[in-house]
């Protein structure tokens, strides 16, 4: 027992050791996301939900002329890693690197800065600048253009683009231009490419291809980027070409091809990138050294950017459009919001849950706990299916039950499509139950058979009934008829008094850990961190 206890002791001085020397390194500057907080610069990639909004306001709008607009902004962005297309009147007189600083001026002559997009060589006469981005959310970039002038509606700003003629300096030479600002900026992120681009980044080019989550989805589509499919059938109403899970959209109005093109976007596209982020990160991560994973906290950061967006706020209390939203959304429909997963309203107990792990993951990656921050990331992956096995439920009893119609059914279809590979890899029969009730065209719909489907898969996703919870009625402070909480199995073991004491000490030290971690976290926000950076002054010989 004192070979148990000193040995948790030393767990907790490395922690503390290792907290200590993380926080002599950090950069506290950065603006929370919904609480979490960077320790990098996100705020272009939190702005992806912008495109979202900017998407959902055209399909809200159900004319073909408007859902044409929705799909450029799909295809082409608008908000996300704005860049100018640069036509030189002279050629470069020299080779710039991608990165490069450039400088330009607006329309009211202010200067604005952006960096090469990518290497040119001397002789070159059209040039990429991405424009740069700040820490501050609301003002992270102020030239936001791509595909949004298409709408006709005054999406886009160009207050911070480049005028549409003038000079740039470019390692202190003056080279003049022209562009249009309407057409030529441009976005090198959208939500169509993180679909397009998931063969290379999720399958095949990446040091730990295949993604184990993303080659559940692939094997069950039969298509590298079956989310992108999935929404340009939606958005032209026709048919998918899977190997299993098809939709045909001719069979919906543009009633439910909206539903199914804008949960599609957030909840197949973005879903699936942002757990490519973390196992980008989980890639680069350099085992036991703090100094050294930079990179990878950074593609941690942009996974909770992805998941979040930038319009939940730095304390998640905004009305977002991503899979935060979807979470909190859900949360009120299954009665599990709050700490406890036990309220009606509020936080969803799923983001509760995600956003500790974000924290520690985020912390054990900083720190080189690489194995730790996989584990981490495992648990994250689990508890992220949990909304979309609510949705399915939830728009499985509407239209079972609710004399759902076209509306209901897009939206079950679509949450069904986003979840059914997983439910797939885990037991076939369960997935094909589902489809069949929930594809585009059921000819019926059974809840119940649906609802049971999906828990004969609960142990295997690593996700538990009351985190799934049941259907709640509000008009009648219960749950709807056969739709209550399913029953998670007790377990009972007896591994002996010495696996007992040891078990419980350890997971009172990890507990601890992950406390203090937390802590820490907190107590950054207050600006009262717990181990501060001793400041050397300027004339200190530093040899």
């Amino acid at each position: 027992m004192a070979i148990v206890k000193s040995t948790a002791v030393a767990f907790l001085a490395a922690q503390a050791a290792s907290a200590a020397t993380l926080r002599a390194h950090r950069q506290l500057s950065f603006l929370d996301i919904a609480g979490y907080q960077p320790n990098s610069q996100v705020t272009d990639h939190a702005a992806i939900d912008l495109d979202q909004a900017a998407l959902e306001s055209q399909l809200a709008l159900r004319t073909e002329e408007s859902f044409d607009a929705a799909k450029q902004i799909y295809l082409e962005g608008g908000n996300s890693k704005s860049y100018a297309e640069i036509v030189l009147g002279t050629p470069l007189s020299g080779s710039i690197g991608k990165g490069a600083k450039i400088h330009g001026k607006n329309d009211e002559g202010k200067t604005i800065t952006g960096k090469a997009l990518d290497d040119y060589t001397s002789g070159t006469t059209q040039i990429s600048v991405q424009y740069d981005t700040t820490d501050e959310q609301d003002v992270y970039v102020q030239c936001q253009v791509g595909a949004l002038p298409k709408a006709k509606a005054g999406l886009e700003n160009t207050v911070g683009c480049f005028s549409a003629s003038g000079n740039l300096k470019i390692d202190g030479t003056e080279y003049p231009y022209s562009y249009n600002p309407l057409v030529d900026n441009n976005n090198a992120r959208t939500i169509s490419g993180f679909s397009t681009g998931a063969m290379k980044k999720m399958y095949s080019d990446c040091p730990g291809c295949p993604y184990v989550d993303y080659e559940y989805y692939y094997n069950y589509y039969g298509a590298f980027d079956y989310a992108n499919q999935w929404v340009l059938s939606a958005l032209d109403g026709s048919k998918t070409n899977f190997n299993n899970g098809n939709a045909d959209f001719s069979k919906f109005s543009l009633v439910g091809r909206q539903e199914a093109a804008k949960k599609g976007t957030a909840y197949m596209n973005i879903f699936m990138y942002v757990i490519r982020e973390w196992e980008d990160a989980l890639d680069d991560c350099k085992e036991n050294c703090i100094n050294c994973n930079d990179d990878p906290v950074h593609a941690w950061d942009e996974g909770v950017a992805f998941y979040t967006g930038s319009m939940e706020g730095t304390d998640g209390s905004g009305d977002g459009k991503l899979l935060h939203g979807l979470a909190d959304k859900r949360c009120t429909d299954f009665a599990t919001c709050g700490t406890n997963a036990d309220a009606k309203t509020g936080t969803a107990k799923v983001n509760y849950d995600l956003f500790d792990h974000f924290a520690l993951g985020q912390h054990q990656l900083l720190v080189g706990n690489c194995a730790a921050a996989r584990t981490t990331k495992e648990k994250i992956v689990d508890i992220m299916y949990i909304p979309l096995v609510q949705g399915t439920i939830r728009y499985a009893y509407k239209v079972a039950k609710l004399q759902g119609a076209e509306k209901e059914k897009a939206e079950g279809a679509v949450f069904a499509a986003a979840v059914l590979p997983r439910i797939a890899a885990a037991n076939p029969n369960a997935a094909e139950k589902i489809y069949t009730s929930m594809k585009v065209g059921a000819s019926s719909t059974d809840f119940h058979a649906v609802k049971s489907a999906f828990e004969s898969t609960y142990r295997n996703l690593g996700i538990t009934c009351k985190q799934v919870g049941g259907l709640w009625n509000d008009a009648t402070g219960s749950y709807y008829e056969g739709a209550s909480p399913c029953k998670d199995a007790s377990t009972k073991a007896n591994k002996g008094t010495t696996g007992i004491i040891v078990g419980s000490v350890f997971a009172g030290v990890a507990v601890i850990a992950v406390g203090f971690v937390l802590f820490m976290r907190r107590r950054e926000i207050k600006g009262q961190p717990v181990f501060q950076t001793k400041q050397v002054d300027e004339g200190a010989d530093m040899n």
